[in-house]
């Protein structure tokens, strides 16, 4: 087989795999069974994203592969298959516990397939309205989700995600359509003019009026799924409510898939001289998220919603690092898009165990890990601190970079930034103080049957990115940050 005939079959692998998944795991009714196809498809889509490092397809009308979505690609099947990893453990509790039945257990796991595939397409597609439909897919698979315990609380938080999701994809069709009326009198009707390489290509030549038109509504409508304030209300919802694996995958995940829309129609924007420049939409909005989640962290009585505020705040750090531009500071988001994916992702595997072991997420109802359930506590303590951006973490390497061309390009935006993130993490280290080292309650020892190898490989990768990055993933970031600027 030589290397287009791979690439193909690699990118096909992609598309196909969670697709035959998704319909196979819906007949499957031993949820053990489908816990282990689960993992082994999602491996499969690992290795054919792997394998986009050594081959690449030429690109279509349809679908194309570069540095940048290979990037995201590989970040993306990596954390879905160490998710599912972590899910084989936790939905067997919720079984156990009558959470969840055999039946919503077999819709579960086609659905994550499912989701997988919607994540998959958007970041292959070169189809400026494909990528709409990956995204809006998402969306819809993502409500189902986040409601699939049937409270009533989650049954909230899924119609505010459906309705606010709608809202959001609304206005990025709108944008669509106005880019694709901006490329039609240049490139011509029909698919070419929705093609992303095309669109780049001739960008020069577009309106810039409704360049600039279309990128607000691109900001404000893919924004929504990036949980951009004041766009995030659904985000906290669907993550306190929802099954800690789709936490993880929404967080570690869809953001970035969301907010990588919105970079790829930056470019778009940077390749038109006479258009405005979209950095200081960008830096305002991500400045505002992470002063107002700093802010939000204070009041959060519920874990995954504190985290879920997390969140809110690592996306605005990227939308400002995205729209501060230049080579350093787009090197220093696109590390911090996976620092904060594996860091983050780590943190819902471990507060997902805690809530089975306490049987509660309320922060005032915890105390004590350390004591009571050392692997948990542990874990937690080390993934706050790294979320927190302290060293010697990756995370801290990120915001290092982000801060330190702030200071270079627009010294007096460093003093929000900074405020912002010193808020952050003083805030959230005190909020978790006791739950990690208070004392305990007299409540009785359970005892937790908890996979830690996903947080564990996870906070090791963003260890080691603290002290270490390999020469060629280096020199690959800073190629896909020159693409950026």
């Amino acid at each position: 087989m030589n290397g287009a005939d791979l690439a193909l079959v690699a990118v096909t692998a992609l598309l196909s795999v969670p697709t035959i998944a998704a319909l196979v795991l819906m007949r499957v009714p031993d949820y053990r069974l489908g816990a282990k196809l689960n993992v082994g498809a999602t491996f499969l889509c690992l290795l054919s994203a792997a394998a986009l490092f050594q081959v690449r397809p030429e690109a279509n009308l349809y679908l194309r592969v570069d540095d940048f979505n290979t990037y995201l690609i590989a970040l993306n099947n990596f954390i879905s298959f160490t998710t599912s990893l972590f899910s084989a453990g936790y939905i067997a509790h919720e079984l156990e516990s009558g959470r969840l039945s055999p039946l919503y257990l077999r819709f579960y796991h086609a659905m994550y397939q499912a989701l997988l595939f919607a994540m998959n397409l958007a970041l292959l597609a070169n189809n400026i309205g494909l990528l709409w439909v990956a995204i809006e897919l998402a969306t819809l698979i993502t409500v189902l989700m986040v409601g699939l315990y049937r409270t009533r609380a989650a049954l909230e938080a899924a119609w505010k995600y459906f309705i606010l999701g709608s809202l959001g994809i609304a206005l990025a069709l709108f944008g669509t359509t106005l880019v694709y009326v901006a490329a039609q009198p240049v490139i011509g009707q029909g698919l070419p003019a929705m093609a992303w390489d095309r669109l780049i290509a001739r960008a020069d030549a577009f309106d810039p009026a409704l360049l600039n038109l279309a990128f607000v509504f691109f900001l404000l409508g893919y924004g929504t799924k990036a949980g951009l304030v004041p766009l995030h209300a659904w985000l906290p919802d669907a993550h306190a409510e929802g099954p800690t694996p789709i936490s993880a995958v929404l967080s570690g995940l869809l953001l970035n898939v969301a907010l990588y829309a919105v970079l790829r129609f930056k470019m778009l924007m940077s390749a038109n001289s006479l258009a405005l420049a979209p950095g200081p939409l960008m830096i305002g909005l991500g400045l505002l998220s992470l002063l107002f989640a700093g802010l939000m962290f204070y009041r959060r009585g519920d874990m995954k919603r504190l985290f879920a505020y997390s969140s809110i705040e690592h996306m605005g750090i990227m939308t400002f690092a995205f729209g501060m531009g230049g080579p350093l500071a787009n090197f220093a988001g696109l590390l911090h898009m996976a620092m904060h994916s594996l860091t983050k992702s780590a943190i819902f595997f471990t507060v997902g165990h805690i809530a089975q072991v306490k049987g509660t997420q309320r922060i005032s109802t915890i105390r004590g890990l350390t004591i009571t359930h050392p692997a948990l506590g542990w874990g937690l303590v080390a993934g706050v601190i790294a979320i927190a951006g302290m060293p010697p973490f990756g995370v801290f390497m990120s915001e290092f970079l982000v801060v330190s061309s702030t200071f270079v390009r627009q010294p007096w935006l460093a003093l929000p930034l900074v405020l912002g993130l010193l808020l952050a993490f003083g805030t959230l280290l005190w909020r978790l103080h006791g739950v990690a080292f208070g004392q305990p309650d007299n409540a009785p020892f359970v005892p937790v049957r908890a996979n830690t190898l996903a947080t564990t490989v996870h906070l090791l990768l963003v260890l080691v990115a603290g002290f270490w990055l390999p020469v060629p993933l280096v020199d690959w970031l800073r190629h896909i940050a020159m693409l950026l600027n």
